[in-house]
């Protein structure tokens, strides 16, 4: 109760600052216009016409609420990116977002950028996990000359977005009954790289959507003395660093362990096989038709992010998804059985994401 206390001071005395002259902003709460966020590259408006400033003016900033929610209403059930318009704008190079003016980074270099990661988003007023190349960055707000408040953090980042064509995607922020639909806080704080996850601490989400990309965005505060945090991430398959194995591989396995591990690409906290997943399977097609009497068990695996009943539930669906592309392409079911093991049988640790994606795994079990 303490920290909402002091969050709901900060953007009372952010509000009051700002509230009383709407077309001329205080210094202090609107000075850092969107051109202190803008990479390098100007970015063109979403019509197509030249941004000055981002796209917006300081006085036009003014009027910008960080807090309201996307005037479009949530769609029920799960979210539909495609719901956002693809931007028009020219955007800048990833990661999009210079330091803001008067801070300083509180991250080395070398760890701003992950090359593959996953970050819990919300959407609607739901949690969804996206995966693919990612940008992390975070600000002490209260140090130093230049402060800012939690509000003007936050617009400056929704206009930038804005004027890149991206849109707020995300309904409402955490709440406890979210936190536990997702498996807990420390579940999702295992994929989360911006403030903590707690009802208190605002989380905006963004998306901004180009004809072939998903940039997604996270901007939040919170923590004593307070923060800014910022995650971009470009939605992306992780590509595979090890060769792909083929039929005489899978069989030299099974007949020393009885059992090998393969890793299918399925799409995201789905049982849907990528196209990228089909030479695996046709090479599991060649090592049935040659080997008439194998029968095999196809068990599905995952890491611990989530729920033990969802990832039962998921891994039981990918396994069932490998068996009836096998079906499809001629092999007699009566070979094979799938099942699904969720997260117990882990082969690597569940606290990186290297030994999380060893987990993620399908194997192929003799009977």
């Amino acid at each position: 109760m303490a920290v909402r206390r002091l969050m709901g001071m900060i953007v009372v005395a952010a509000m009051l600052a700002t509230g009383c002259n709407q077309s001329a902003p205080a210094p202090d709460e609107a000075s850092a216009t969107p051109a202190s966020l803008a990479a390098e590259t100007a970015p063109a408006a979403a019509d197509g016409s030249a941004a000055t400033d981002a796209g917006m003016a300081p006085d036009e900033l003014a009027d910008v609420d960080a807090a309201a929610m996307p005037e479009a209403s949530a769609p029920s059930g799960e979210f539909d990116p495609s719901s956002v318009p693809v931007t028009n704008a020219s955007l800048p190079p990833f990661p999009f977002f210079k330091t803001p003016d008067g801070l300083e980074s509180g991250l080395a270099e070398k760890d701003k950028n992950v090359s593959f990661d996953g970050q819990y988003f919300i959407a609607g007023d739901k949690l969804v996990m996206i995966e693919g190349k990612l940008f992390h960055d975070t600000f002490a707000l209260q140090n130093g000359d230049r402060t800012y408040s939690e509000r003007e953090f936050r617009k400056n980042y929704e206009s930038v977005i804005t004027a890149l064509g991206g849109k707020q995607v995300n309904t409402s922020q955490y709440t406890d009954a979210m936190i536990a639909a997702a498996g807990g806080r420390d579940t999702i704080e295992k994929n989360a790289h911006g403030a903590a996850v707690v009802p208190d601490y605002p989380h905006d989400s963004y998306l901004i959507r180009t004809a072939d990309k998903e940039y997604w965005i996270e901007v939040s505060t919170g923590h004593i003395p307070l923060h800014g945090f910022v995650v971009v991430l470009e939605r992306e398959a992780m590509k595979q660093s090890v060769g792909l194995i083929d039929a005489a591989a899978m069989k030299q396995a099974i007949d020393a362990d009885g059992h090998v591990a393969l890793y299918i690409n399925f799409d995201t906290d789905k049982a849907t096989l990528r196209a990228d997943a089909q030479p695996v399977i046709a090479e599991i097609d060649k090592l049935l038709a040659a080997d008439q009497g194998l029968r095999l068990s196809i068990q599905g695996h995952t890491d611990n992010t989530g729920s033990a009943a969802h990832n039962t539930e998921l891994s039981t669906a990918r396994a069932r998804s490998v068996l009836g592309a096998l079906v499809g392409m001629g092999t007699d079911p009566s070979r094979l059985e799938s099942r699904g093991l969720g997260q117990d049988q882990p082969i690597a640790s569940n606290d990186s994401e290297d030994g999380r994606a060893k987990n993620r795994r399908v194997e192929l079990v003799k009977l």
